[in-house]
């Protein structure tokens, strides 16, 4: 990536991070909780959720962290699923903007600028990125959370064991390359498919 392109990075990152962070805030505030908005969370505003460290980890390796949305999961409506649904809220919607920016990456109304296209490019792999390294099964990665809504009680205390060893796991996946491995084939894999969707419809639609 030259310095051009990281420069067009930065509003693509500050998107993908504040949407996903407010997704995770609305869901718990629709859930019963007034903690994020108490803290300030429920804008779209990226200097309520960057982490400066995580970002710029992010800038640099294509996966990273923002601010974690704090919340009170006993006060969600739903005692049993409201964890889930708070926590896949975040990875969700950036595979929503991924989706629609690969459509209007396809129709080509961004092909008249290649700066806008770089931003609707990258926009495309951080949201993906961040969506699917966060679906990882280890805490305190939104995915541990959607995992633990679901493992009977027998395993969920056992599961929560390893949360005092889950940095040394992820630091060891990270030097090791074990994610990078898992995170690029996984992305261009939805890409694909977010782009033959893009195409078919645009064909249907007589555009192609």
């Amino acid at each position: 990536m030259n310095i051009s392109d990281m420069i067009l990075a930065i509003p693509a990152l500050m998107i993908s991070l504040a949407f996903h962070e407010y997704a995770h805030a609305k869901a718990a505030d629709w859930q019963g909780d007034p903690t994020p908005r108490r803290a300030g969370r429920l804008t779209l505003n990226p200097i309520s959720h960057i982490d400066p460290i995580g970002l710029v980890v992010f800038w640099l390796f294509r996966f990273g962290w923002a601010k974690p949305v704090p919340v009170n999961p006993f006060l969600f409506r739903n005692r049993r699923y409201g964890d889930v649904i708070v926590s896949i809220a975040g990875p969700a919607t950036n595979f929503i903007l991924a989706f629609i920016a690969v459509f209007i990456f396809r129709s080509g109304i961004a092909a008249f600028n290649p700066a806008l296209q770089t931003v609707f490019a990258l926009l495309i792999i951080y949201n993906l990125s961040f969506g699917i390294f966060n679906l990882l099964p280890i805490p305190p990665l939104d995915g541990s959370h959607v995992l633990k809504g679901f493992l009977p009680e027998s395993l969920k205390s056992k599961y929560q064991q390893i949360e005092s060893f889950s940095m040394i796991i992820l630091i060891v996946l990270l030097w090791t390359g074990i994610i990078g491995r898992i995170l690029g084939p996984a992305v261009y894999s939805v890409i694909d498919l977010f782009d033959s969707i893009a195409f078919s419809f645009f064909r249907l639609v007589g555009l192609f």
